[in-house]
């Protein structure tokens, strides 16, 4: 045996604590996570027995990131990102500035830190965690919806704005009274030009010669019937692309994989390298919950309970009220607002990088990483808990606010049909809910055999454009009465749920049955056990992914039989009878 088995020791001890105490949390009804993050405090250095090796559990978190990120990025197209650029790239840049100033007036004027340390601190808690964001939206079942895409968008823009805070921080550091020279500001310019151009050279390599390459190589690799091999060349793709962006463009980890994970999108394997990559992709989670945890002092909340409460709430209801506020100034809906703000409860990765880089520049203050840290850990451990409000929280502030009822007052004009739509699309129609790439098959399918139908998508740009193809579309959430009242569901012969989400699915199929008892109902998911409980408490109709796909190649490869027999009978008989 080894003298030095630091490895092995980390990923038994994380693991096998994070089962048993991811079990336990299950168990008694709190999130596995918990259970994740008290396993790494407890083999943790601050506190007795046992302690695994942080630098090597940090590593490993790392390598949990870059598959997680790669995995989402397979599911992520190019257009995916565009089309909620124009409230994720604001969003993101305006709740930033306000979370980073929340931070920066507690810093300097509650524990009077520099201005340089308020800087540090107050940036570190306006960056969401790339993983705790993913598992959350995956568990939900909404990370292919519109506003898991704004999410996820918002998420890449935060992590864009946080290289570039990286690489300015030390030029900066003796401007903001930490160690190094004052830089000029040319040699600031200068930097920041560089990076600009760097983060751009890898975008543009990534999407003009990687998305020929990778799904070139992947074909390449399945052609020889490998299993092993294929595997291998999803992970090393995933891993060697996310660390030559780190070492070549200055881009985090996380980023290259997600965009190592866009380009090989395009091959047709993309699916089967999402599932042969997703037991890899759960186990190195699993050990990114554990090394969080590792960096908590437990001391903390005994020496500065306000400061830490301080932080929570920053990064709770701060950080929430502010993209809630954002997402509905927007004139988004309320439940998108919430969902998003939800996703943002939280900090990780990137604030623990920042921080570190702070203290090793003499910015931030010693008890500045304990406080992160801190606030960290209680915002991801209770991050399950703000998901699973939303709906309760909807339903209440639309009964009790005024000020929410006039938010979501439906004086958009996209948010219902034109006086001048026709009859025809008022009675009897199909309204289709989602206008993704399912919906859009569905909407064509409709048109070539002038069936009318009416769209409800929560995407405004995709509205528009409907609106100017002259096709009737709804701007809303479906979930929202008002939506699919405007979508005159009262009259419509059909509602089709389209759309990935299914959070909201039964709530769409009440309202309507409510205001039409004779409606049919069409649902798609992706999940077995969802159908069975659909068609077990809505009575729908019900497809499901795969299954539907089997009974239409099945379909399809019976009549070709046939026809194939049936030509063969004829030939055989003909020269029977020469």
């Amino acid at each position: 045996m080894p003298h030095s088995i630091s490895l092995i020791n980390t990923i038994a001890a994380g693991l096998g604590l994070a089962l048993i105490l991811g079990f336990i949390a299950a168990k008694v009804r709190l999130p596995a996570l918990v259970g994740y993050l008290l396993a790494g405090v407890i083999i943790g250095p601050f506190t007795p027995g046992f302690v695994a090796d942080a630098e090597i559990a940090a590593q490993l978190a790392e390598i949990g990131v870059m598959l997680l990120m790669f995995g989402v990025g397979l599911h992520f197209s190019l257009e995916d990102l565009l089309s909620v650029r124009k409230i994720a790239l604001p969003g993101a840049v305006v709740q930033m500035a306000v979370a980073t100033l929340m931070g920066m007036a507690m810093a300097m004027w509650w524990w009077e830190w520099s201005l340089g340390g308020a800087l540090v601190f107050g940036v570190s808690l306006s960056v969401a965690s790339t993983v705790v964001l993913l598992r959350a939206l995956e568990s939900l079942g909404i990370l292919d919806s519109f506003t898991g895409r704004i999410a996820v968008g918002w998420l890449v823009v935060e992590d864009l704005a946080m290289v570039l805070v990286l690489v300015l921080l030390p030029p900066l550091a003796g401007f903001l009274g930490g160690k190094g020279s004052d830089g000029d500001l040319d040699s600031i310019w200068r930097t920041l030009g560089f990076t600009l151009l760097q983060v751009g050279g890898f975008v543009a390599l990534m999407l003009v010669v990687g998305r020929r390459v990778f799904p070139w190589l992947l074909w390449q690799v399945t052609r020889t019937g490998s299993r092993e091999l294929f595997t291998l060349c999803v992970v090393a793709a995933a891993v060697s692309i996310a660390f030559g962006s780190a070492a070549l463009f200055g881009v985090s980890f996380a980023l290259g994989a997600f965009f190592a994970g866009m380009v090989l999108r395009e091959s047709e394997f993309s699916h089967r390298a999402a599932e042969e990559s997703l037991p890899l992709r759960d186990a190195f989670a699993v050990l990114f919950f554990v090394s969080v945890g590792m960096l908590f002092n437990p001391a903390v909340l005994i020496e500065r309970p306000l400061q830490v409460l301080g932080v929570v709430l920053i990064i709770i209801v701060g950080k929430s009220v502010a993209a809630a506020a954002l997402v509905v100034a927007m004139r988004y809906p309320l439940n998108t607002a919430l969902t998003v703000s939800a996703s943002l409860a939280q900090i990780g990765e990137f604030s623990f990088i920042l921080v570190g880089l702070g203290a090793s520049l003499g910015l931030l203050p010693p008890e500045g990483q304990s406080l992160v840290l801190a606030g960290a850990l209680i915002s991801i451990a209770t991050n399950p808990l703000w998901f699973k409000a939303i709906n309760p929280l909807q339903g209440w502030l639309r009964k009790n606010s005024e000020f929410a009822r006039k938010l979501e007052q439906r004086d958009d004009p996209l948010a219902e049909l034109p006086m001048t739509t026709h009859e025809k699309f008022l009675s009897r129609q199909v309204v289709l809910v989602g206008y993704g790439r399912v919906g859009r098959r569905i909407a064509a399918a409709l048109e070539e055999q002038h069936l009318p139908y009416v769209v409800a998508e929560e995407n405004r740009d995709i509205v528009e454009r409907l609106r100017e193809r002259g096709i009737a579309a709804v701007f809303g959430d479906a979930a929202d009465p008002a939506v699919l009242i405007q979508a005159h569901i009262a009259r419509a012969g059909m509602l089709v749920i389209a759309t990935p989400d299914t959070l909201n699915v039964r709530q769409m199929i009440a309202t309507a049955r409510t205001l039409n008892p004779d409606i049919q109902t069409v649902v798609r998911t992706h999940s077995e056990e969802e159908a069975s409980l659909l068609e077990k408490e809505v009575a729908g109709k019900v497809f499901l992914g795969e299954e539907e796909l089997a009974q239409s190649m099945t379909r399809y490869v019976l009549e070709h039989s046939r026809g194939a027999a049936t030509h063969n009978h004829g030939h055989n008989g003909a020269r029977a009878a020469a």
